[in-house]
């Protein structure tokens, strides 16, 4: 995984300690999105206490609905869900710091519960929040993301957004990962980006949005980072075949069209609607 970091205040006492991701953050060249990506901004996206993560709407949600947060299965305060594990409708008051489009922190949002969270097939998490989309908007003149509801396609130009280092990261989809398996846990169709994404620590839950339309395609969460083959830190491909390829720096995300079918009315998540992809319990 993208590690998540413990606690936001971690991002300063980090320099000192020498651990990865923060000397990452010190020593990558910022990698802001291009000129051209201009659909693509902070606005709507959100810093977690480890993670990153953003606000997001289905086409279908309404201004009045209670907003969700999207972002990693890993990066729930309760803890690494385990393989088969499925988190639905858990009491949450964890907080989340809403950014504007130019990445400053203009309020902060509040869970009422886990919606939906899981690392198995996928890693992602749902929180519904006390506010609605509307309330949102109101105060602070942000709107939701919306979900792409179709799958992404190869050569795609995106932009990972992380809320948590208010930093960009431009690329392409390269392609999708039959499975992709990191130490106990499988993911389907992951996402593989282009070698630009070079996306670390803390920026896992990201969103990953098409730079043409601005809506999000995929949520971003592990990288292989030393070369090693199906490991904690550096999953490994497995084609149809079972045939394992292990690509050193290269990142991934998980997609989000197959859970938007799964949000009904009042944005509840309904795992038994015609078309949800997400696990069930």
């Amino acid at each position: 995984m993208n590690k998540p970091l413990i606690g936001a205040f971690l991002a300063a006492l980090l320099l000192g300690a020498g651990v990865a991701p923060a000397v990452a953050a010190e020593n990558v060249p910022s990698q802001e999105a291009a000129p051209t990506a201009k659909a693509v901004t902070f606005a709507g996206t959100v810093a977690l206490s480890n993670c990153s993560g953003s606000v997001v709407r289905s086409p279908d949600s309404a201004p009045t609905d209670p907003a969700l947060v999207l972002s990693n299965g890993h990066c729930l305060e309760t803890g690494f869900p385990g393989p088969g594990e499925v988190l639905v409708d858990r009491p949450s008051t964890r907080t989340f710091t809403l950014l504007n489009a130019s990445g400053s922190g203009v309020g902060t949002l509040k869970a009422s519960k886990i919606a939906y969270g899981t690392m198995t097939d996928t890693d992602l998490s749902l929180y519904e929040l006390t506010s609605t989309y509307e309330q949102i908007e109101s105060s602070y003149g942000i709107r939701a993301l919306e979900l792409e509801t179709a799958h992404p396609v190869a050569g795609t130009a995106i932009t990972v957004a992380s809320g948590y280092w208010k930093r960009t990261y431009s690329c392409d989809i390269d392609g999708f990962a039959h499975q992709l398996k990191e130490g106990r846990w499988t993911w389907k169709d992951s996402v593989r980006y282009t070698p630009e994404c070079r996306t670390i620590g803390g920026t896992s839950g990201s969103p990953v949005i098409d730079d043409a339309t601005g809506k999000v395609v995929a949520v971003n969460n592990t990288g292989n980072e030393s070369g090693e083959e199906c490991t904690d830190n550096n999953p490994c491909e497995v084609d149809e075949n079972g045939e394992v390829t292990v690509r050193e720096g290269i990142n991934y995300a998980q997609q989000t069209y197959n859970m938007v079918p799964c949000i009904g009315v009042g944005n509840k998540i309904d795992l038994d609607r015609e078309g949800c992809g997400l696990p069930k319990p």
